[in-house]
């Protein structure tokens, strides 16, 4: 039973390193990001996007995707660094998630990203996409989505 019980643990552990690219991604450890992103949806991983789109996103809290999302100076610039910090385009992090985006743009939504759409499209049935309320629902699908695995 020990030894059954040790297995799984490693399994457990080492889940992110066996995932493939593209189905870990590391997830947000930062406690202000964290609580204030959350509140409203899942804490997106920061490797999802380039840091000019974070940037674009953290300033223009006014309009968050219709919502006002401000956050007093000090709390948006420590999101906004920690943010940009883990982007996918800082620190040699995996340049396959920018495939297909020109220098010039910003894109704001994870689902309009091209790796996104390759990994999505004809995927996700109707009913799966009602069931999730938009794509933006990460967790609907992906149970470990908040650990940073989005395995199928």
């Amino acid at each position: 039973m020990k030894r059954i019980l040790a297995v799984a643990a490693i399994a457990l552990i080492s889940a992110p390193v066996l995932a493939s690219e593209g189905e870990f991604m590391r997830p947000v450890t930062h406690a202000a990001t964290k609580a204030e992103c959350s509140e409203c949806h899942m804490a997106y991983p920061a490797g999802f996007l380039p840091s000019r789109s974070w940037t674009k996103i953290m300033t223009t809290l006014d309009d968050h995707f219709g919502e006002n999302a401000m956050l007093d100076d000090a709390t948006r610039t420590e999101i906004e660094a920690y943010l940009t910090q883990n982007a996918a385009d800082v620190g040699g992090r995996s340049s396959s998630l920018l495939y297909r985006i020109a220098p010039e743009d910003t894109p704001l939504r994870i689902s309009e990203m091209p790796w996104f759409r390759s990994e999505h499209d004809g995927e996700v049935s109707s009913r799966k996409l009602q069931k999730a309320g938009s794509m933006s629902n990460c967790a609907a699908c992906h149970r470990g989505a908040d650990r940073g695995i989005f395995e199928d």
